[in-house]
């Protein structure tokens, strides 16, 4: 692990445009993936990519973020922001793997749910709240994986679960840097400082009890070696599906919010 990167520059790094995404994720690891569109309500939302896939196998659910490659892509993403009908596309994808008793796999890279207008008129906020609450009780094993930027309650939409992995040069917040330092000093040219005092690397949240396992970058960042990367994930993945294979649909769920509720606090380890 790369120690010597200061927090902002970790998040340069997750920021970087050629970092491995979604539909990276899901040509390495997945195999006979099924994409699902429209939230059965409203419309379809590029920025949230999800369907039915085999892993090793073994059906699952993948929903995952989605920021694009060119600038059209990008544009048609909004960069990677979903508005509501992205949410309910995940929630819809969501309940019917539970109804097959499929593992949820998610996969967050995102500077935040879309903040426009149109987005709060059709209901953002309702429909981030209904996947955080939904999420919380599904009696299938979930795991995500913070890949970029997770920031705000737009990653957490896809963040309640069971496990949550994260890649050694992503980060995880409450909103961006620069966001955070035009709220506490009104000037957004302290974002470097702000990186320093969110706490948003992966060793500050394994800390804080927040993820629970980092999963290691080739170095330089994953930009370098997707390929190296996936199979760092694939790895990872494994290991978590197959220690919550053996918990039932209950356990599954008091798992999970028992995990929320000491969300925070520092390990034991931590303290020694």
């Amino acid at each position: 692990m790369e120690e010597t990167l200061t927090a902002a520059q970790r998040v340069a790094l997750a920021r970087q445009a050629q970092r491995p995404g979604i539909c990276a994720f899901i040509d390495g690891l997945f195999t006979g993936f099924f994409e699902m569109k429209g939230d059965r309500l409203a419309g379809e939302d590029g920025a949230i990519l999800g369907g039915v896939a085999l892993y090793h196998g073994q059906p699952v659910t993948v929903i995952g973020t989605r920021k694009g490659r060119t600038v059209e892509e990008n544009l048609h993403c909004r960069f990677g922001m979903p508005g509501p009908e992205g949410y309910r596309k995940a929630l819809r994808l969501m309940k019917q793997a539970e109804k097959f008793g499929r593992p949820v796999i998610t996969f967050i890279d995102t500077p935040g749910a879309y903040p426009g207008i149109a987005a709060e008129e059709r209901g953002q906020g309702e429909a981030i709240a209904c996947c955080l609450m939904e999420m919380s009780t599904l009696t299938v094993p979930v795991v995500s994986v913070v890949t970029g930027e997770g920031n705000s309650g737009g990653a957490l939409a896809l963040g309640v679960a069971n496990r949550v992995l994260m890649l050694e040069n992503a980060v995880y917040a409450i909103l961006s840097p620069e966001g955070f330092a035009s709220i506490l000093w009104k000037d957004a040219s302290r974002h470097e400082e702000a990186c320093e005092l969110m706490k948003l690397t992966a060793p500050d949240l394994m800390q804080l009890g927040v993820i629970d396992a980092i999963i290691q970058e080739p170095e330089g960042g994953a930009q370098r070696d997707a390929a190296a990367q996936i199979a760092m994930i694939d790895r990872a993945l494994s290991a978590e599906l197959h220690a919550l294979r053996g918990m039932s649909g209950r356990e599954l769920a008091a798992q999970r919010m028992e995990k929320f509720r000491r969300m925070g606090a520092p390990r034991p380890e931590a303290d020694a």
